[in-house]
């Protein structure tokens, strides 16, 4: 008799845990799903970053491409081990995906770089201007040589206050022929050069060319150095400003470019 009545007598709290056990069984797996999804995904972007210098931005406002620029550019030649260098073979494919890709809204550049190879800058700094998404680039460090065109390439452009960027004509390295041809070619590939950073940014060609082939600035060179805020000034930059700002401006043409044009003041034109 004793042994029914404990049978009887079951505790009501540990009825309902069981209950609620069984009705959803997965509370605690659910919170570590996500928790696995975190790590998974940063996981993926670490990898990212070390094999690409790049990563794509998910958990975010907006999903956002943080591109890389930095070292020196390399073109058709491999350049030493110990050199830092933004391969063109790896950013062409990335710039095409991006474009294509519908998941991905934005693109930020980020750019500390000495220069390099005139065609494959010219080459990614084109492709970057051609797109339709939304681009900013932003100056850390320095912009130098054919980073100047790649920093113009984006709608719109950033330079740190402590950044500078050095504005010279075209230099070739190796075997020279002292013929008017060669000098004929170099005039021809800085055209390319004044004729993309004009058409991409507020600077005047004469203004441009000034820069370029000022003698009075540096010691062994023929050019002109200039910090953040003197980039703005002559036009070659659009704003000065670091990473927040830049961001605060991707995401503000985002959100203009997914708002309907009937929608836009003045009907969308600036």
């Amino acid at each position: 008799m004793a042994h029914k009545k404990k049978q009887k007598h079951h505790s009501p709290s540990w009825e309902q845990s069981l209950s609620d056990q069984q009705s959803n069984p997965c509370n605690i797996e659910e919170s570590s799903g996500d928790s696995q999804d975190e790590d998974i995904d940063q996981l993926d972007q670490t990898q990212q970053i070390m094999q690409t210098g790049s990563v794509t931005m998910t958990r975010a406002k907006h999903v956002i491409h943080c591109l890389t620029i930095v070292g020196q550019i390399e073109g058709h030649y491999i350049l030493p081990p110990q050199n830092k260098t933004t391969k063109y073979e790896h950013v062409i494919p990335q710039l095409v995906a991006i474009e294509q890709d519908p998941s991905i809204e934005g693109l930020m550049i980020i750019l500390n770089t000495v220069g390099g190879d005139v065609e494959a800058g010219l080459a990614i700094a084109e492709l970057i201007s051609g797109m339709k998404k939304p681009t900013v680039s932003l100056v850390l460090g320095g912009g130098h040589s054919i980073g100047v065109p790649l920093a113009c390439s984006a709608k719109q452009s950033f330079i740190a206050p402590s950044a500078t960027m050095t504005v010279h004509p075209v230099r070739m390295n190796g075997l020279v022929l002292g013929v008017p041809q060669t000098l004929s070619y170099f005039d021809r590939m800085q055209e390319r050069i004044v004729r993309f950073v004009t058409e991409n940014s507020k600077i005047s060609s004469k203004g441009f060319r000034k820069l370029m082939m000022n003698t009075g600035e540096l010691v062994m060179d023929v050019g002109t150095v200039l910090d953040g805020e003197k980039a703005v000034e002559e036009g070659l930059i659009d704003h000065l400003g670091g990473l927040s700002e830049a961001i605060a401006c991707l995401y503000q043409m985002i959100e203009q470019q997914q708002t309907p044009k009937s929608q836009r003041k003045g009907g969308g034109k600036k």
